[in-house]
């Protein structure tokens, strides 16, 4: 009876809600003792009569049916042809207060995952600037390191070889790039969070590419600091992943 509303159902979900799979059920019970008016088949009714009144001439019989017994013979009694048009229509009404509602709870949500994701950009940003600052004595840490290792093997150090290789590590290891783009990236998170439109795709994109700096800072990595602050970046990326999965 309401399936013809299928195709209008469709619609204003896909108008309202733009990620995620959304099923929809309807069940239409009928009251107990509804309004359905009942018809009497006075067609059938009159053949009925003659029927009865030929086998009571017939068997020379002065019994004839009763009226319950003409109203319990099938097809006697017919039901109205229902009007499903208001019932279709408050169906489609309340479907848009179901959707309003869902918008609603969906807002509130997404209004603390955006709280939980901000919170760990800010994490985030503390550890890049922390990366940055540990960087150079990282690097002068390592030259020192080397420069110890080489003196004990050689007396002789070719000074302006040994410098050109301490360049080629320091370059190696160098990652102002990578915290650029970390807080590139960081930064559009804050910005898409802002925006008043469906953001779980940009958002998990940017999650993938979060992580993908934060590897290579830990492949950088020459000292067990460094490390550390590469995996603290992947549980914050993690955390901010499965939050995103939550959002439209």
């Amino acid at each position: 009876e309401l399936r013809g509303i299928e195709p209008a159902v469709r619609e204003r979900v896909t108008a309202r809600l733009g990620r995620g799979k959304v099923e929809c059920n309807l069940r239409l019970k009928m009251a107990a003792g509804g309004t359905t008016a009942l018809e009497v088949n006075e067609r059938m009714v009159d053949q009925l009569l003659a029927a009865a009144d030929k086998m009571a001439h017939r068997l020379h019989s002065s019994h004839h049916p009763s009226i319950m017994d003409i109203l319990r013979w099938p097809g006697v009694m017919e039901t109205g042809e229902q009007d499903y048009t208001p019932v279709q229509e408050e169906a489609l009404a309340l479907l848009e207060q179901a959707l309003d509602d869902l918008l609603e709870s969906r807002q509130r949500e997404g209004r603390r995952l955006a709280d939980l994701i901000g919170q760990r950009v800010q994490g985030m940003h503390a550890q890049v600037e922390t990366a940055r600052t540990r960087m150079p004595v990282v690097i002068d840490a390592v030259r020192e390191r080397l420069r110890a290792r080489l003196a004990e093997v050689a007396e002789n150090l070719d000074q302006e070889r040994l410098e050109q290789e301490m360049a080629l590590l320091a370059q190696r290891l160098d990652v102002d790039e990578e915290m650029d783009r970390l807080r590139t990236h960081l930064d559009e998170v804050s910005r898409v969070l802002q925006q008043d439109e469906p953001v779980g795709r940009r958002l998990d994109f940017l999650m993938q590419e979060l992580n993908r700096e934060a590897n290579t800072l830990g492949s950088k990595s020459a000292d067990s600091e460094t490390t550390a602050i590469s995996v603290e970046m992947k549980v914050l990326i993690e955390q901010m992943r499965e939050q995103v999965q939550n959002i439209e």
